[in-house]
């Protein structure tokens, strides 16, 4: 397909492929790359441009006066913002795109575990997976209040709880989403820790009062600022909702 126009579907495989390669790692060598390459018939170096097509878009690249390729299509961008708005469908399309040329589809994928959800069916198991993996891309594969790097130990975190979370643009939308170690997980899941609108650790009374063992795992992080993302900054809706729930 050299030299061929990439259709919406081939498009949108990429841009979701492009959510969860980590920065820097947008290399012709990357095995993800070169799956996706070999399952669209294109050459490795013609997938590795249509990514770089995309930090155009984004506004977590161009918001420090970056650009991307100049030669970024009209789809490249409409795919950007359609997206930037529905995660949950693009996951839902790309994972039967997937199935239907022969890549893993997104729920045969391992991940971490995720922070207190446990999916029960098969777009939420999709959801999901989708939401780790662009999570553990944003930050690095650690914990954005620690920087704890044992996957073993981190989990996808929904900000505004998945269960109250809605299935358009909420569930899987990584902008929802924070990756934490297992111990502030719960902490944060339960409202004993929040996060400000300037991306600052608040830690309970409730805990700041606990035993002095307990104390020593929490009072460091208080007003602590959190390690931010590559991309998908938190989302100010989705902080003033976790800000109500928090045990002050």
């Amino acid at each position: 397909m050299k030299g061929e126009v990439y259709s919406r579907e081939e498009t949108m495989l990429v841009f979701e492929l492009y959510c969860t390669i980590p920065n820097g790692q947008d290399t012709i060598y990357n095995p993800s790359i070169i799956a996706m390459a070999n399952a669209l018939g294109r050459p490795v170096n013609s997938v590795k441009l249509k990514l770089q097509n995309f930090k155009s878009y984004d506004p977590a690249y161009t918001q420090d006066g970056k650009i991307g390729l100049s030669h970024g299509s009209k789809l490249d961008e409409e795919i950007c913002r359609e997206f930037f708005q529905n995660w949950d469908s693009l996951v839902a399309e790309t994972n039967d795109i997937k199935k239907s040329i022969g890549l893993a589809a997104t729920e045969e994928i391992q991940a971490i575990p995720a922070g207190g959800n446990k999916p029960v069916t098969a777009q939420q198991r999709i959801g999901q997976t989708f939401f780790r993996k662009a999570l553990l891309s944003a930050y690095d594969n650690k914990c954005c209040f620690t920087g704890i790097a044992i996957p073993e130990l981190l989990r996808a975190s929904h900000i505004k709880p998945w269960a109250k979370s809605n299935d358009v643009n909420e569930k899987a939308n990584p902008r929802n989403g924070l990756l934490l170690n297992a111990l502030h997980d719960a902490a944060f899941d339960n409202g004993y820790i929040t996060i400000t609108f300037d991306y600052r650790i608040l830690v309970s009374q409730k805990l700041l009062s606990a035993s002095e063992v307990d104390n020593a795992y929490f009072a460091p992080l208080n007003g602590k600022k959190m390690i931010l993302p590559s991309r998908f900054l938190p989302d100010r809706q989705f902080i003033e909702y976790h800000n109500n729930i928090f045990k002050e």
